[in-house]
């Protein structure tokens, strides 16, 4: 909620799961006082979100311009009014379009309070350049063991944000119920239409909640070895490919029938997952 903190105390009168203001609008004391009462009476938590864009006054006076100390400064006074008021259910954030400025924001905030702390780099771009600057920002964060939510901001449809939220914290092994897809680089081995085989399989897989590890890769010289991991993969060679789990062949498969064959055998793994919880035969956690 920015500016009108009645918008808050609607909100919460319907029902909202969360209620995240902004200290740099909000307004008065008395205002943040009426919006903590409200969400106290129903259990519902607070986020401070803090804003490189939107410091209050006093702090810009202080430090000249936004900086993460600044940044910090403005959750640890927030943090203290609604410790005030008796109320813990809060969570900061600290959002910047400057990724090192976010970086750094977040882990002077982690080495200063234990609140949840919802990730983001705000304003990021578009799908692919807010992708990469989200995946840089949040990654180095990930890594550090620093968040407990986060939130991808794409200019760009939301279902997309979620995409890359999911494939991020995939990536650190911070969900489990997810799929994976190896797929190689091409180079000068490469046999099949890599490219469209590699799309068509990831849209096919995008939507499981299975932990299945496939491999798409572009020939059989390397191929099985370096996904030796996959669950169920594919190589491809001039006329053929061959379908293997965990670097060892199955069988051969006409080219034309690649893909076909290969999401026959990721729907017989899916089947027997949501069956017995376990992937047969997998040698890795």
């Amino acid at each position: 909620i920015h500016f009108d903190h009645r918008l808050a105390l609607k909100a919460i009168e319907n029902g909202v799961d969360k209620v995240r203001i902004n200290p740099g609008n909000i307004g008065k004391r008395d205002k943040v006082e009426a919006v903590v009462k409200a969400c106290k009476d129903r259990g519902i938590p607070i986020r401070i979100g803090v804003n490189a864009g939107s410091l209050e006054k006093h702090l810009l006076d202080k430090y000249g311009y936004p900086t993460p100390e600044a940044m910090v400064e403005s959750a640890l006074f927030h943090i203290g009014i609604l410790e005030e008021l008796d109320f813990h259910d809060i969570i900061v954030s600290l959002k910047a379009s400057d990724v090192p400025m976010a970086i750094a924001a977040y882990t002077q905030a982690a080495a200063k309070f234990r609140y949840p702390l919802h990730l983001g780099i705000t304003e990021a771009g578009t799908l692919y350049s807010g992708t990469i600057k989200s995946a840089a920002g949040l990654g180095a964060l990930l890594a550090r063991g620093i968040g407990s939510t986060v939130r991808i901001s794409l200019s760009a449809d939301p279902v997309e944000e979620v995409k890359v939220a999911r494939e991020l914290l995939k990536t650190f092994g911070l969900i489990a119920n997810a799929p994976t897809l190896v797929s190689c680089p091409t180079c000068g081995r490469l046999d099949i239409d890599l490219f469209s085989v590699a799309n068509e399989v990831e849209a096919y897989i995008q939507d499981l909640k299975v932990p299945i590890k496939v491999s798409v890769l572009g020939c059989a010289v390397n191929g099985p070895g370096e996904a030796r991991e996959a669950d169920i993969g594919i190589a491809g060679a001039r006329g053929e490919g061959m379908l293997f789990r965990y670097g060892e062949m199955i069988r051969k498969v006409p080219e034309n029938e690649l893909v076909a064959e290969l999401k026959k055998e990721i729907d017989y793994i899916v089947e027997e997952f949501e069956r017995t919880g376990e992937i047969s035969g997998r040698k890795h956690a």
